[in-house]
């Protein structure tokens, strides 16, 4: 039995070039953002989807704590923060393996993008105040919004800010060239109910972005960090 659920499904905009056929769209998402008072968009940044609670650290399912090699380094990490987290499960994006995107200047292998408190998510400012707490960084905010708001001048802000290289520095790494960021998640910056999420979260994501094939953890490397790169 899983000791919690797992990520909701994050629907992508009608206007997302990178659905497939197994993904959801939320085709209300302007009724929707009627709802919010700001909007912030951050970077979908290309990772695995991992989660810290009190019961260990898991992967997209929470059937059972992950043991992967690629999340050795976060087990860890857990270690020394797992009492803290109390009934808090903390969502971030493990880029310790290498997927589609190499960033070259990735600070960190682990950047927070939400949390959840039983039956409600935190707000952004909640967000950012316990992962410094407990020394996580969070995914980079790429803008935020006001309302009023219309869904046009939403769509222009997504794909505009979807036209930027990654704030880590991105690039393809199945052919070494520059590449444009993965894409967006906006987010309502306050709270709501897990209920809620698929009407309060929405995402970007480029046309053709995975690149990766079913065998990849067979001959997955891992991602260097900046200050790795530095030469003396």
């Amino acid at each position: 039995m899983a000791s919690s659920e797992k990520y909701g499904r994050t629907y992508h905009y009608p206007f997302s070039p990178g659905t497939t056929s197994d993904d959801r769209i939320n085709h209300h998402f302007a009724a929707d953002l009627g709802r919010i008072q700001t909007l912030i968009h951050t970077e979908k940044l290309d990772g695995e989807n991992n989660c810290l609670s009190r019961h260990g650290v898991f992967a997209r399912s929470h059937a059972a704590p992950t043991v992967s090699p690629w999340t050795a380094a976060l087990r860890e990490r857990w270690q020394s923060i797992r009492h803290d987290l109390g009934t808090l499960e903390v969502f971030g994006e493990n880029l310790f393996a290498v997927h589609s995107i190499l960033y070259s200047r990735l600070t960190d292998h682990f950047y927070v993008f939400a949390i959840r408190d039983q039956d409600r998510w935190l707000s952004w400012e909640e967000v950012v105040f316990y992962a410094a707490l407990l020394g996580l960084p969070t995914v980079p905010v790429l803008a935020r919004q006001e309302a009023p708001f219309t869904a046009a001048d939403v769509e222009t802000a997504v794909k505009t800010l979807a036209q930027q290289p990654g704030v880590f520095g991105s690039v393809a790494a199945n052919t070494g060239l520059p590449c444009t960021c993965e894409g967006l998640v906006s987010r309502d910056a306050g709270e709501f109910t897990t209920t809620d999420f698929s009407r309060r979260v929405f995402k970007y994501v480029r046309k053709g972005h995975v690149q990766t094939d079913a065998h990849w953890t067979r001959h997955w490397q891992r991602a260097t960090l900046v200050h790795e790169r530095r030469t003396v």
